[in-house]
């Protein structure tokens, strides 16, 4: 379940990336970029969950 949802949230990140690439200078560009650091954001908080329940779970690759 967790992969599934690192692999969204990567996918969204992706599309997100591509649909903001176009964008050059000015407001739009600001929003591209705080809403990629959102997206990271998420991206690493969800990776962090994933890690903590492997932890808690003893298992042998905690890695997500």
């Amino acid at each position: 379940m967790m992969n599934s949802a690192i692999t969204l949230a990567k996918a969204f990140g992706f599309v997100s990336i591509l649909a903001l690439f176009g964008c050059s200078e000015g407001p739009a560009e600001d929003a591209g970029e705080r809403f990629d650091e959102t997206v990271q954001e998420v991206e690493n908080s969800v990776e962090d969950a994933c890690e903590d329940v492997k932890e808690n779970l003893n298992a042998e690759n905690e890695e997500c």
